[in-house]
């Protein structure tokens, strides 16, 4: 009689940050591995941004949540296993997942290269599990080539934070020379700064306070506007209007406020989210044929081009770093403001 087989051994149990109902304190727990299936890919998790965003989806705010919930849309990694029918990665490529992560594909946004407005957007942390964890399974199309000058931890908050004000300021009317304002300099804002310069643009900052003029020059600012003194609008019109105007800051007085601070054709562009509406006529938007919109992320293709941006020209986020253990005192730190700019969730990989 032949002798048993030997058990297969048990696969190692994964830690996994989770939010067990809306608006509960996230906490660390084991969980199975998962595979890979047709199509996706499973990344090693090295670091994963906390975002803003995270704390509407851990809140329930977002429609198609569902808890418990392991939340985290900045994403970056190394490809540990593939699925059935990927082509173009292998295990060890180093890689990153954001906002965007993944798209039906045969929507008229997917077919017309505007992915990340699908019907169907999958969120990381909504649609499957986020990457406040050891590993993630990810569909294949979501993936963006990290390039070798960024580390994870510089690389997670690119594919959220990073593509947002990147494509944004992009695609907008500005050309090299034109004058930019960006409004805040938080998450969003600091980084906005940084492209903006390396993009050639005439840069100017607006916060509040004088304090915050040393930062803004250090972060590549050509001119700092100190939104306590005086109009900020007057003050971009003695600059000669701006062709741009970023909003990143969640006021809606303060993004109202820049709205006559637009030069001809100036368009003031969306990425903070405010939940007062903002305040404008339609005089204000005739003088000098002005628009208001607003833009969000990019699809996987963008956040590699943010990527290899910042990569070529040294733009980085300011980033304080945190092991996977104790992301319920990142979030908190985020949550209260403490956190000067980016929490970033380490794994040790």
């Amino acid at each position: 009689m032949a002798a048993p087989s030997p058990a297969e051994p048990a696969a190692a149990a994964l830690r996994a940050v989770q939010v067990t109902t809306p608006g509960d304190v996230p906490v660390l727990v084991e969980v199975a591995p998962r595979e890979p299936g047709p199509g996706a890919v499973r990344i090693a998790v090295e670091a994963c941004g906390v975002c803003h965003s995270d704390l509407l989806i851990s809140a329930g705010y977002l429609p198609g949540t569902t808890f418990p919930v392991t939340p985290g849309h900045e994403i970056a990694g190394r490809i540990d296993a593939l699925g059935a029918g990927v082509e173009g990665w292998q295990p060890g490529d180093r890689v990153a997942v954001g906002w965007y992560g993944g798209s039906c594909g045969r929507c008229d946004a997917c077919r017309d290269g505007d992915a990340v407005l699908c019907p169907e957007l999958a969120v990381p942390g909504v649609a499957y599990p986020g990457g406040y964890a050891d590993s993630v399974v990810v569909p294949a199309v979501a993936l963006a080539a990290v390039p070798d000058e960024l580390t994870a931890a510089e690389a997670a908050p690119l594919a959220c934070a990073g593509v947002t004000v990147f494509n944004a300021l992009r695609r907008s009317a500005a050309r090299p020379g034109d004058t930019v304002a960006i409004l805040g300099l938080g998450g969003l804002g600091h980084l906005g700064v940084q492209f903006a310069r390396k993009m050639g643009f005439r840069t100017v900052a607006i916060a509040r306070g004088q304090e915050k003029q040393a930062l803004a020059h250090q972060l590549g600012a050509d001119t700092y506007i100190d939104s306590t003194v005086g109009a900020v609008a007057k003050a971009l019109q003695s600059l000669g209007g701006a062709k741009v105007v970023l909003a990143t800051v969640t006021n809606a007085d303060a993004i109202s406020a820049t709205i006559d601070g637009l030069g001809r054709r100036g368009e003031l562009v969306v990425v903070g989210v405010a939940a007062e509406p903002l305040q404008v006529n339609a005089l204000q938007l005739l003088a000098g044929d002005r628009r208001i919109y607003a833009h969000s992320s990019g699809a996987a293709v963008d956040t590699q081009d943010t990527l290899r941006f910042a990569a070529q020209t040294g733009v980085r986020a300011w980033i304080e770093e945190a092991p996977l253990e104790d992301a319920a005192d990142a979030v908190a730190r985020m949550a209260g403001g403490k956190a000067r700019f980016r929490m970033v969730l380490t794994t040790g990989r």
